[in-house]
């Protein structure tokens, strides 16, 4: 029989306290992604900060409650991005960014550490409180409620995403949930901490020409006969008319003079606001695909563009994501054209992905020259500051082209570019044939880092991952938690290290095979979730095999999926390649889980074991960026590796936990 530890403890407390862990860490990412123009490319900075902070409350659950402290840190780090705005970008020698090339707010140097540390201390407050709850339930009964208070977080959050819902909204959960769940009666400062919380995530969603998508902080300025349209901090689109375009911008209409022939049937991956929908259609195309990820761009340019391209009868309109449209796509086209899809966005705080990864690989573009009747022509433009990246996309062009390709690009690399390829775009090429032979060779599927010019990690990031491991040392020192206290669950660690790997290579897997679309990445992290849970009701109703068995049966799974290329599941047809890309995921996920709940349930310090996983996760975190260098097949044989050291330490220094116990009979 299944007891729980402390006959007074409160199961929706837990699961409560859970939910508002997760949402916090959410909306953390999401809200300081969309102010912080340098977390866009410091991937999962956000992510490692949340999971020292949550190991770290853990370690440190049986101290004195801290909760109180949450309302205060949150409202004075949003206080302090928002008096300090940051919405530039950054250019570098070894990747390539797109903005401005000025700082407006304070340096890189300053707002990273800030932000880190700020995102761990919040979490860490909360999670004190949540690991003060855990203790009080058997381990798995503890796990099992954090589990479901976390999927009730991911729902909540993702539903209000979905529905546009600005941050104010996120302030008031926060603020009901966190004076709901004081260990004691809120106090006066708490409670006007809380509403100024809300007052100022209030005063900036009520801006009118602010609005949130499921991908972008938007925000619209109106000038002479145009709008500026900025994503996150960042210069993003003009809406404008064909005449200006074409008066201040020719380069727009160029890919229509290589096709030669007026191209009928078109293709618009990034549609965007629609310019270039009304660039089409004003060149004479009779059928218009135009393709856009974020319902929110599409729907600013379908009430504001004054060409109404979106209105006309001749345009059908996809939100969807551009590599999963040309994957599902039967059609054939005259045209097909990537109208700057620059996302400037993550796909999640996970993962080095960016929403247009996955369109600039050689595989996306062979798939691309795929959907062209036999005369039909490809092309791409954009704006780029270096040569060796107009030379790359070049490269992967002339791929399915050979030398049947046109380059228009400034000299120098600074400016917009225009590359083309089939069709007789040669021919029909208004420059001089470019010289090839330095550029660099293609991204892939597997590897699909446009901006990085040699695999490897640039040094910045080096020095951040450096940063970060040395801080969270002192802070483990600080917080007073003893090395031994991760020794005595270097097992656990190391699984923690392996199931974020395992985590972040499902997320990108799946963002391949089905798009990566904010939906189809929020279904991942819910079906993990799923899977953690399965995990825990099976290991407490069946016999487990012996942990060496279950190992054994991990490592398989997870070999299988170092073996099978993700690129086979693209050739199967939807219902086939859904089910083969859930078992091939899905399965080392469910086994993970398996092995950690078997070792978790025998702990006698479920808290300790808790946060030792925790910060493991965080070492995984670092570990992501090894895709940097191997790509994101790779990942699999460091998550087989960890887990064989895992198994290892479980061996060598007695961490061995008693036999699997009989399947319990019943749960009180």
């Amino acid at each position: 029989m299944e007891t729980i530890a402390d006959t007074s403890a409160k199961p929706w407390r837990l699961v409560a306290l859970s939910f508002l862990m997760l949402f916090v860490e959410l909306g953390l990412i999401r809200w300081l992604g969309a102010n912080v123009v340098y977390l866009s490319y410091f991937t999962n900075f956000v992510l490692l900060g949340s999971f020292l902070g949550i190991g770290l409350g853990f370690l440190a659950g049986k101290r004195a409650s801290l909760f109180g402290w949450t309302p205060g840190l949150i409202l004075g780090l949003v206080c302090a991005i928002l008096v300090f705005p940051v919405e530039v970008d950054r250019v570098g020698s070894d990747v390539v960014y797109f903005g401005g090339l000025h700082v407006s707010g304070l340096p890189l140097w300053v707002v990273l550490p800030l932000v880190f540390l700020a995102v761990a201390a919040i979490l860490f407050t909360i999670s004190q409180e949540v690991a003060r709850e855990f203790s009080r339930f058997e381990p798995l009964t503890a796990y099992r409620f954090d589990i479901i208070g976390s999927l009730l977080g991911i729902v909540g959050f993702t539903l209000l995403s979905w529905a546009g819902i600005p941050p104010v909204a996120w302030g008031i959960v926060v603020a009901i949930m966190v004076a709901r769940l004081m260990p004691s009666k809120l106090d006066g400062r708490q409670a006007v901490l809380l509403v100024g919380l809300v007052v100022v995530l209030g005063g900036q969603s009520l801006n009118p020409n602010l609005f949130w998508t499921p991908y972008y902080r938007v925000q619209t300025v109106d000038g002479s006969g145009i709008t500026e349209v900025s994503v996150n901090g960042i210069p993003h689109q003009t809406i404008t008319s064909i005449d200006r375009r074409r008066q201040d911008e020719p380069l727009y209409f160029t890919p229509y003079q290589i096709a030669g022939e007026t191209p009928e049937r078109v293709l618009i991956i990034g549609a965007g606001t629609g310019t270039d929908v009304a660039i089409a259609l004003d060149q004479g195309a009779s059928s218009v695909d135009a393709v856009e990820i974020d319902p929110g761009l599409y729907g600013l340019g379908e009430a504001r563009h004054p060409n109404a391209p979106y209105a006309d009868e001749r345009v059908a309109v996809h939100i969807d994501d551009g590599r999963a449209f040309m994957e599902r796509s039967a059609a054939e086209y005259d045209l097909v054209l990537f109208a700057l899809p620059d996302s400037l966005t993550l796909v999640s705080g996970q993962s080095g992905l960016r929403l247009e990864s996955f369109l600039f690989t050689q595989q996306a573009i062979d798939t691309a020259a795929g959907l062209l009747d036999e005369d039909g022509t490809f092309a791409m433009y954009n704006y780029y500051r270096q040569d060796w990246l107009v030379d790359r996309l070049a490269n992967t062009v002339s791929g399915p082209f050979g030398d049947d390709i046109c380059v228009v690009a400034p000299e120098g690399g600074a400016g917009m570019a225009v590359v083309a390829g089939g069709g007789g775009a040669a021919s029909n090429c208004p420059a001089d044939a470019r010289d090839l032979s330095a550029a660099p060779e293609p991204v892939s599927d597997d590897y699909p880092f446009l901006y990085i010019r040699h695999p490897g990690i640039p040094a910045m990031y080096l020095a951040a991952m450096a940063s970060i491991l040395l801080v969270s040392i002192l802070l483990l020192r600080i917080v007073g938690v003893r090395g031994s206290a991760v020794r005595s669950n270097l097992d656990l660690f190391l699984m923690g290290a392996a199931f974020l790997l395992l985590e972040t290579k499902s997320v990108v897997q799946f963002a391949l095979w089905f798009g990566t679309t904010w939906v189809v990445n929020s279904l991942v992290f819910l079906a993990v979730l799923a899977s953690v849970l399965a995990a825990i009701e099976v290991a407490q109703r069946v016999k487990l095999p012996k942990p060496a068995v279950l190992y054994g049966v991990l490592v398989v799974s997870i070999g299988a999926s170092w073996t099978i290329r993700p690129s086979l599941l693209l050739e199967l047809g939807g219902t086939w390649r859904f089910l083969a890309a859930a078992i091939l995921t899905f399965t080392p996920i469910f086994v993970a889980n398996l092995v950690f709940a078997q070792r978790f349930a025998d702990t006698e310090d479920s808290t300790g074991a808790f946060g030792a996983n925790l910060l493991g996760a965080m070492v995984g975190g670092v570990l992501e960026y090894a895709s940097l260098i191997l790509g994101y097949r790779s990942l699999a044989i460091i998550v087989g590796l960890l887990y064989i050291g895992a198994y290892f330490a479980w061996r060598w220094i007695g961490l061995r936990p008693p036999e699997p116990k009989a399947a319990a009979v019943g749960r009180t």
